[in-house]
């Protein structure tokens, strides 16, 4: 229940960090957006003003060239003259622009159009009177004081469009301070509820952990106590196993002292009855001799099947000539019948009796898989020991098998695999499709036998 709750309030968390995160940035950007806005409105206020001061300077400048043309008649005092008109024109091209949306600074431009015009163009009459030689009119001109009163209104009207500017950048500037200020309320609002949110994160992840904690527990609890328990049941397969192929082993061994004690003794008086049977038959006719010597070949095939059995049940080699000669045995007899070309490396070993028998029916159940499945052209067969280990393997060079899918057909390597085991010993099974397979066991030398 701690848990469920624990995580429905994770679940509230999330989108609260998210919100709050939303925010901020919608804040930051819009605080952003309008501080750059105003910037550049204050940059333009600024490029005005100085627009504003080009302009009345650049109509002083005309007129001090204007008289200074008048008075020495000189070419180059005119030169400043005509640089100031030029300098006038761009400076009211650029108030044009600037003011055609703002009325009030458009009508204060409008004025100083008209007075600047009207000096202008008293500027030119009294330059073009000089030059057609009225020298009087220019003497006069630039004696008396006409145009101070223009000039007087022309520098005021450039200070009320230079304060005007100057109150746009303080109203700006104002306004960068307050939006400045609203982000910053609001970013360290939207950090408190951040904290708070990351403050809920920490005790919901502690007691999450907590909880975790205890179910890591349990769950190792669990899975000892199942390990206990398969390691049981292991144990107990295992043990089953080998109490199955010893059993096994046991009723092949009755099984062929059967065969050999009842049925090799009556095939065994069956051939000698047959071979009085002859004796008698001299001056027989032919069929009768023909079916007298197909009985004894079928007598002799039996009694070599027999023996054949009591072979595959019980190898009676294995007792008299020792593992290596059964193995090899086991193997010429594979070579045989298949063709398959065997290498053997074969030494004597330290095994018990039963061990023995292990190694030999994992052999055998190795070339008996190799002949239903493998395809192969050699298999090579060693036994050896190191290390106080008895190794034996066998390898073939055939199509091989991928040994992570499942097979429906290895119950006889799954039973000595658990034979082996029971035994103390190990069996490894590798392969690869297209390079073959091989078969490696470990048992426990035996320790020799007292003299």
């Amino acid at each position: 229940m701690g848990l469920l709750n624990s995580r429905k309030s994770g679940r509230l968390v999330f989108p609260l960090a998210c919100i709050a995160a939303a925010a901020m940035l919608a804040i930051s950007e819009a605080s952003y957006w309008q501080s750059v806005d105003k910037l550049r409105d204050m940059g333009a206020s600024s490029e005005v003003r100085s627009t504003i001061q080009v302009l009345a300077q650049g109509i002083l400048g005309a007129e001090t060239s204007q008289r200074g043309y008048l008075l020495t008649g000189r070419a180059e005092y005119r030169e400043p003259y005509d640089r100031a008109l030029v300098q006038i024109e761009d400076a009211f091209r650029t108030l044009d622009r600037y003011y055609v949306l703002d009325p009030e600074p458009r009508a204060v431009l409008a004025k100083l159009h008209a007075l600047a015009e009207t000096r202008l163009s008293e500027l030119a009459l009294t330059i073009r009177l000089m030059e057609q030689g009225r020298s009087g009119a220019r003497a006069e001109t630039v004696l008396s004081g006409i145009g101070k009163e223009q000039m007087d209104a022309l520098r005021a009207l450039s200070s009320e469009l230079h304060a005007h500017e100057t109150r746009n950048v303080a109203r700006r500037q104002n306004d960068i301070y307050r939006t400045l200020l609203v982000s910053r309320v609001g970013i360290a609002v939207l950090s408190l509820i951040g904290l708070l949110a990351l403050f809920m994160y920490l005790r919901l992840t502690a007691a999450l952990e907590t909880q975790q904690q205890e179910q890591r527990r349990l769950l190792h609890a669990e899975r000892d106590r199942l390990e206990v328990e398969v390691a049981q049941r292991t144990s107990q397969l295992t043990e089953l196993a080998h109490h199955l192929q010893t059993a096994r082993e046991d009723e092949r061994h009755r099984l062929a002292r059967n065969l050999h004690d009842d049925l090799g003794s009556l095939l065994t008086s069956a051939k000698l009855d047959a071979a009085r049977i002859r004796s008698r038959l001299a001056g027989a006719a032919a069929d009768t001799l023909e079916l007298h010597s197909h009985l004894v070949g079928t007598l002799n095939r039996s009694i070599a099947l027999g023996r054949r059995i009591i072979e595959d049940l019980r190898p009676s080699a294995l007792g008299s000539l020792g593992l290596v000669a059964t193995l090899e045995i086991l193997t010429r007899e594979f070579a045989e019948q298949t063709g398959v070309q065997v290498h053997n490396t074969l030494q004597p070993v330290p095994l018990r009796p039963a061990a023995e028998l292990i190694v030999y029916r994992l052999v055998q159940e190795a070339i008996t898989n190799i002949t239903k499945y493998a395809h192969a052209a050699q298999v090579w067969v060693s036994l050896s020991e190191r290390d106080g280990r008895v190794l034996v393997s066998v390898r073939d060079d055939g199509v091989g098998f991928d040994t992570r899918a499942r097979l429906t057909s290895a119950y006889g390597l799954v039973g000595m695999r658990f034979r082996v085991e029971a035994e103390g010993g190990t069996l490894q099974l590798r392969s690869t499709p297209g390079s073959g397979t091989m078969v490696e066991a470990s048992l426990p030398a035996s320790a020799p036998a007292p003299p």
